[in-house]
């Protein structure tokens, strides 16, 4: 997010947006996509207080907790562009704080795969993450990209 050193990112938290609600979907592709026509649209605490349960060595990805608060709402699924915009924000809320009571860094994107928004990016996401006793480790060639070697053991089963 440009210019994160701007914004008050708890106001943004603290925002409701009308939310939570689950609207109907009708685009046939959406609905193919997803699995269905019940999109949840969450509000940014909602993904922070998941976010907050994570334990110490312990991970979650940004589908598990979009999975997770789609079925709490019985919807079938959660809007994916609200949520990783919200996870951004609960983690910068988090980093603006002085106690920094957010684990944003255990929630990772698909795949492993560390997120490079997060405050400081990759090198702060990895040392946190290592510091907890995982191992990241970097694939591709011209692009390099950094995952969680086998961070599906590390997972945090979320009702």
């Amino acid at each position: 997010m440009p210019k994160e050193d701007q914004k008050d990112f708890n106001a943004m938290l603290r925002q409701q947006r009308d939310m939570p609600r689950v609207q109907t979907v009708t685009a046939p592709g959406t609905i193919a996509k997803y699995g269905g026509s019940r999109m949840l649209l969450a509000p940014p605490l909602a993904y922070d207080a998941v976010m907050r349960a994570i334990p110490f060595g312990r991970l979650t990805t940004a589908g598990e907790i979009r999975a997770h608060l789609a079925r709490r709402h019985q919807a079938d699924f959660t809007d994916p562009m609200t949520a990783g915009i919200f996870i951004s924000i609960a983690a910068w809320a988090s980093f603006q704080r002085p106690e920094r009571d957010t684990p944003y860094w255990r929630t990772l994107k698909a795949g492993g795969e560390l997120n490079e928004k997060y405050p400081g990016g990759i090198p702060a996401q990895r040392a946190l993450l290592e510091a907890e006793g995982h191992t990241v480790v970097s694939r591709g060639r011209t692009r390099l990209r950094w995952y969680v070697r086998d961070y599906e053991q590390s997972l945090f089963p979320l009702p």
